[in-house]
């Protein structure tokens, strides 16, 4: 399955999420980065990059949720979860524990945005230094405000497209 993200006209920072019939063509909010897309990520632009990106694997707080319906592979997140966005670090864009003493983001976090984080295959596999790190499917804020760069969706939402959701699925972010 292929979800397709698209911006709101005249809000870059928002947008749609949607898909073929699996999803019944509902278009779903969603929350795009602070600073729009970009088809030239950097670190710390919080732009949400322009892309196919496969769906990796499935993390979610199995202290808050029950786990995720989705064929996807899902491993509950441990307090002791990070991941590495230090520019020329060994571990850049990748998972660490912590204590880390470089640079990382918390995945568990004290409110609900990473309590079901889906890893996007965006500059993992083919890793560069600087062209982004961390870049989630995750949960918005009630309000759909924009994300440091990710793509972030409502639970209810997140649990539908997880569903639907197969190891060659991508997230088309094209416009």
């Amino acid at each position: 399955m292929k979800f397709h993200i698209r911006t709101k006209p005249g809000n870059p920072c928002k947008g749609t999420l949607s898909a073929g019939p699996a999803l019944d063509h509902i278009p779903y909010p969603c929350a795009l980065g602070h600073g729009g897309m970009t088809s030239g990520k950097r670190e710390g632009d919080g732009a949400t990059p322009r892309g196919s990106f496969r769906l990796l694997e499935v993390f979610y707080r199995a202290d808050r949720i029950a786990k995720p319906d989705t064929t996807l592979p899902v491993r509950a997140i441990r307090p002791s979860d990070g991941w590495c966005d230090e520019v020329g670090h060994a571990r850049y864009n990748r998972p660490v524990s912590q204590p880390f003493q470089g640079s990382h983001e918390e995945l568990w976090r004290e409110d609900h945005l990473y309590d079901i984080i889906v890893v996007l295959d965006c500059n993992i596999s083919e890793r560069r230094q600087g062209r982004g790190s961390a870049i989630f499917f995750h949960l918005a804020h009630a309000d759909y405000r924009p994300t440091e760069g990710c793509v972030a969706v409502k639970l209810q939402h997140m649990r539908q497209i997880l569903k639907a959701c197969s190891p060659d699925g991508a997230i088309m972010v094209v416009e």
